[in-house]
């Protein structure tokens, strides 16, 4: 299959995917995020790949949010248009980036450089995180006037525990891979000319069990872990960004973003 914004290889029994946007930082685009999907459901059906891994093309992993689509959105929200978030194009099935990493086949994202906002809260449904010290992670939200998304505000308490995701999403901070490593936010720390290659030898790892195994036991503890309803999180975490998106603090972040300025989040009319 012939993909604009993705690359894939495929490695023994890992497929791998990597962001292939890298004069943007690999940012969020509805046709990356729908060609990387697209690519998991194949090898999910596919009985050479046992395991998967996402990672980016060039110096970042995921910018996240792309601004400009942001800035396109207020000003359709002010010219009286429908400005409400529209969600990126979806393959096969209506379910989300989390969704889809908890029935996936194993999964590993090998986090080479910035994972900021979205680009980060899409790691979090994968199985393991593996990081650069160079990397530049955040939950960057609350920066831009928004909200984190994808269950975030679920499973970072799991991942890193409540005080470390209460600090990460408040803050909206950015942290070394090395930091992320620290806290349990990725599972290992690996110099970046090894990264891509330890990221392979754990998802061969995991493919070389029997797949299923790999599979109920993945299921199991997924299952015991959001013994929760995850899309009344999913909607109500959707309700209150969009929410935020109708406050004055969301303009000024994004256009204290395109004027290359701090946001002055205090002094605002409304």
């Amino acid at each position: 299959m012939d993909h604009e914004m993705i690359i894939t290889e495929q490695h023994g029994r890992v497929g791998v995917i990597k962001f292939n946007r890298p004069d943007r930082l690999n940012a969020l685009h509805g046709k990356m995020s729908a060609e990387a999907r697209g690519q998991i459901e194949e090898w999910n059906s596919d009985p050479s790949i046992g395991a998967i891994v996402l990672t980016g093309e060039g110096r970042a992993f995921c910018a996240g949010a792309d601004m400009g689509g942001w800035q396109r959105q207020i000003e359709a929200r002010e010219q009286g248009a429908n400005g409400e978030r529209r969600a990126p194009a979806r393959p096969a099935r209506d379910d989300s980036w989390t969704e889809m990493w908890q029935r996936s086949k194993p999964s590993v994202c090998a986090i080479n450089g910035p994972a900021i906002g979205a680009g980060l809260t899409i790691t979090l449904g994968a199985d393991v995180r593996v990081a650069s010290p160079q990397a530049r992670l955040s939950m960057r939200f609350v920066r831009v006037g928004v909200m984190p998304e994808l269950a975030s505000t679920y499973l970072l308490s799991h991942i890193v525990g409540v005080s470390h995701a209460l600090d990460l999403t408040m803050s909206g901070r950015i942290i070394s891979g090395d930091e992320a490593g620290r806290i349990g936010l990725v599972n290992r720390v690996v110099e970046p000319d090894k990264l891509l290659d330890e990221a392979i030898a754990l998802a061969a790892e995991y493919a070389f069990n029997p797949a299923p195994s790999v599979r109920a036991a993945k299921r199991q503890i997924w299952e015991n872990v959001t013994n929760v309803d995850i899309r009344r999180v999913m909607r109500e975490e959707m309700r209150e960004f969009v929410a935020a998106q109708r406050r004055p603090h969301f303009k000024e972040a994004v256009t204290a973003f395109r004027e290359k300025r701090d946001p002055d989040f205090h002094n605002l009319d409304g």
